[in-house]
């Protein structure tokens, strides 16, 4: 049988930048095997695959795939999902829809809004709050000589390394500008410092001077499939579990707080994710991730 696909490029309101997206709708009757199998042929960071929700309460169970395994929730999947969803059911106009979407990390509560015949804009809930990892931060040092860089660009104001995990674990390193970001590179010792398994993701962020204090820049590196170390032009777990790192390091007063995170510029592809903290008695309560996505193909999957 066939299936419809489409391809969007996600966090992004113009086509060919942000990240690409691959999703699978009509998954029914795919077993796992088969949806690995899938996510290795388009070879995108992720494939997503839409099944009936399991209450009907929900608009769509979601599996979603890298090229080696599954994941139980990531960012930019959830947000190019439930645009493309909204596409589907919608008729447009400025009502925003509202629906959860199941994942392996829980119930996803969406609100997405249709901009155009093949645009939208979609804002999730976090499943999960970050946590820390692990019982100690990264050593700067280590992180430095990982990462290509001299010591005295790890950290800035209050910030320093840290790990935090949102539904998937993250590395947080913290440097103090723009054009350290820019020349960050792995060195051979990336995997023994930052791991080789589902810690071995890095996300190294700086700020953007003149764009206000919670206005950052980033770049994700993480382990590829036997290839060394990929870079991901945009990426909404780690966005979540940056909460956490701002949490750790910033003073955040109880409200509403608003973050900007630019990725993907070094790689060509710029990317814009909108993170937002509420705060209770010290504690981060919520968090949202926010951004656009545009369906840049569609056609029929024949497996």
């Amino acid at each position: 049988m066939s299936r419809r696909y489409a391809v969007l490029d996600v966090f992004t309101e113009t086509a060919l930048e942000g990240n690409p997206l691959a999703v699978v709708l009509d998954a029914q009757g795919l077993e796992g095997d088969a949806m690995q199998r899938i996510a290795r042929e388009f070879n995108l960071s992720e494939t997503v695959f839409v099944l009936p929700p399991e209450d009907g309460r929900h608009r769509a169970r979601l599996r979603i795939f890298t090229p080696a395994r599954e994941l139980p929730f990531a960012g930019h999947p959830t947000v190019g999902s439930a645009v493309l969803l909204a596409l589907e059911h919608g008729s447009g106009g400025a009502d925003a829809q509202a629906f959860g979407l199941e994942e392996r990390v829980g119930v996803v509560p969406c609100v997405a809004r249709i901009d155009g015949p093949r645009s939208g804009h979609a804002r999730f809930r976090l499943p999960k709050l970050p946590m820390p990892v692990g019982e100690h931060d990264p050593n700067p040092a280590d992180c430095a000589m990982a990462l290509g860089l001299d010591p005295d660009d790890i950290g800035f104001d209050r910030h320093a390394p840290s790990r935090h995990d949102a539904g998937n674990a993250f590395t947080f390193v913290p440097l103090r500008s723009l054009d350290a970001l820019a020349k960050l590179r792995a060195e051979p010792t990336f995997p023994a410092v930052f791991g080789q398994d589902a810690h071995g993701a890095v996300y190294a962020y700086a700020p953007r001077p003149g764009a206000g204090r919670l206005a950052f820049r980033a770049r994700m590196l993480a382990l590829g499939l036997g290839d060394g170390v990929r870079e991901d032009p945009a990426t909404g777990s780690a966005a979540a579990a940056f909460a956490g790192a701002l949490m750790q390091h910033e003073p955040m007063g109880d409200g509403t707080h608003d973050v900007t995170i630019e990725q993907g510029i070094e790689m060509g592809r710029p990317s814009l994710i909108s993170l937002q903290l509420a705060v209770e008695s010290g504690a981060l309560a919520s968090g949202e991730i926010g951004g656009s996505a545009v369906v840049i193909a569609r056609g029929e999957l024949f497996a």
